[in-house]
């Protein structure tokens, strides 16, 4: 042995370190060993408790919950969900996160789970497995008193399993059944809902008038917007704009004679609505009058002067175009011929609320006498039913496009409800409280169960809901006064929302279609088989 080297063992045995004397120029050689000693320093007990506690943890931004005055250097602060194991080095998002912690539940306390759960879930469930609602219980005791580990009672049949003999003897993977399920089981992926808008634009002279519909998006990716007397129309695919007609100074034609055109004044604008062919578009005057444009010459195609007062809703079936006016009558006129096809006589008031049902054989009318008819399209002498829940005006009305028969109509600030009706066998269905004034609502084309309404006082926002349970999805603001008009783009994705703050607001709310595979296709190569 070398003498330096003994010496140096001794001096080490001894208690005394040679090194700060003596530097030997020759390094000893590395000993590796294959024994692995995990590095623990991280890993502490309040971690490990807030991974197998099961009480609930309150839903706030993030912050630390414990008060700087009361809690001492050495007890730490319970972590939120989307930072489980963040001082033990795991990060992940939030679907990672639950997987994460129902395997740890598997292997430290047998939970068996093998589904995969929301992370709501994952802090309601016992250790069998079960899933418990619990609510939250304020605990005098600190979280030292809390035992991590909690003995349980012996089951009968644990004698019986352990002599039966099971595949899972012969499984070689360390991780049980459950865990392998859980991590083959597809993730279910979160949707975001954007809460501010992808696109702002300045509407001047919009009026803040609950009775008007002044907004439309057509099939064709046009949106059109009724500002005064004028009426613009903003592409949104290259975000120009161009002037569609101007109700200034123009040439009206005579109530009695649609061939003279001697009346020369100014009207505003009233209501918008765009026809199925993408190319028409109907435009209601203050006047009563309503005028056809065509939108690939700009130039006016026909005018109808039928009613006596303003013309606030338009609504289209195919070459018929029904209007509600505040003369409380609604027309329905063949655009090929002059004549009135039919009159309908109902409302006592002010007619807001105009839509055709998705196979048009049936029109819904709202109005200020809150009134929701129903209306068959070969019967205009009387009503097929009367709806008269709503204690304030109906303007709100959407038909279902995934559900025969299913309407849905929202009352004015005095009702605040959403309704929900069968109109196969006229009756109401439900009815929620949403809490202020609903002026618009529509269905979501890609999905099934959702629906977009509009609101007033005293929130002014747009709320997303789930049909039928009427769960909040999501909850947009930015408007600063009522939300009177929404309009929806042609492939169902995006809306567009109107104020009286004169700001049009464009929001991504709605899920994309599905594709669907057209099996007789000729571009599929399976069409022509030998």
């Amino acid at each position: 042995m070398d003498a330096q080297y003994e010496r140096r063992l001794l001096l080490s045995i001894n208690g005394q370190n040679s090194l700060s004397s003596y530097t030997s120029p020759i390094q000893s050689p590395i000993k590796a060993s294959d024994r692995y000693i995990p590095l623990r320093s991280s890993l502490s007990a309040s971690n490990l408790h807030y991974q197998l506690s099961t009480s609930p943890i309150p839903s706030s931004p993030r912050k630390s919950y414990c008060s700087s005055t009361t809690t001492s250097p050495n007890k730490k602060c319970k972590l939120e969900p989307n930072e489980i194991g963040l001082n033990a080095g795991i990060t992940g998002s939030e679907p990672d996160l639950a997987v994460y912690e129902q395997l740890l539940q598997n292997t430290l306390l047998d939970a068996n789970i093998d589904t995969v759960l929301k992370i709501s879930d994952v802090q309601n469930t016992n250790s069998d497995g079960v899933k418990t609602v619990t609510t939250p219980k304020k605990s005098s005791t600190s979280k030292e008193n809390c035992s991590i580990f909690r003995y349980s009672e012996r089951r009968e049949n644990i004698s019986s399993k352990s002599n039966s003999i099971t595949k899972e003897h012969f499984n070689r993977s360390p991780i049980s059944n459950a865990s392998i399920h859980l991590l083959y089981s597809p993730k279910k992926t979160i949707r975001r809902i954007p809460d501010i808008p992808y696109k702002v634009l300045d509407a001047p002279d919009l009026q803040d008038d609950f009775y008007l519909n002044l907004i439309d998006w057509s099939p064709s990716n046009i949106l059109s917007v009724a500002l005064g007397p004028c009426v613009y129309l903003h592409n949104a695919q290259t975000n120009s704009v161009q002037l569609l007609c101007d109700l200034t100074h123009t040439p009206l034609p005579l109530p009695n004679n649609n061939n003279q055109v001697n009346i020369i004044g100014s009207d505003l604008v009233t209501s918008v609505h765009w026809s199925d062919w993408s190319n028409i578009i109907a435009v209601g005057t203050q006047r009563g009058h309503v005028h056809i444009y065509d939108i690939t010459t700009r130039k006016r195609v026909q005018s109808i002067c039928k009613h006596t007062n303003r013309v606030g809703v338009l609504a289209w079936n195919e070459w018929s175009l029904c209007s509600g006016s505040r003369d409380r009558t609604i027309l329905e006129h063949d655009i090929r011929q002059q004549p009135i096809v039919h009159t309908f006589h109902g409302h006592k008031q002010e007619v807001c609320g105009l839509k055709w049902s998705p196979e048009k054989s049936i029109l819904a009318s709202g109005g200020n006498d809150n009134q929701l008819l129903l209306w068959s399209k070969t019967q205009s002498s009387q009503p097929l039913h009367v709806f008269n829940d709503h204690i304030a005006a109906v303007k709100a009305i959407a038909w279902s496009p995934h559900q025969q028969g299913l309407l849905a109509s929202g009352g004015g600030a005095a009702d605040r409800h959403i309704r929900f009706r069968s109109s196969l066998t006229c009756q109401t269905i439900s009815a929620y409280d949403t809490g202020s004034q609903v002026c618009q609502l529509m269905w979501s084309r890609n999905s099934p169960d959702e629906l977009v309404s509009t609101h007033g006082v005293t929130q002014n926002h747009i709320a997303l809901w789930k049909y039928p349970a009427m769960q909040p999805l999501a909850k947009l603001l930015g408007h600063q006064q009522r939300v009177l008009y929404l309009a929806m783009s042609p492939d169902g994705e995006s809306i567009v929302t109107g104020a009286g703050d004169e700001t049009l607001r464009f929001w991504n709310v709605f899920p994309k279609a599905k594709s669907i595979r057209n099996p007789d296709s000729q571009l599929n190569g399976l069409y022509r088989m030998r």
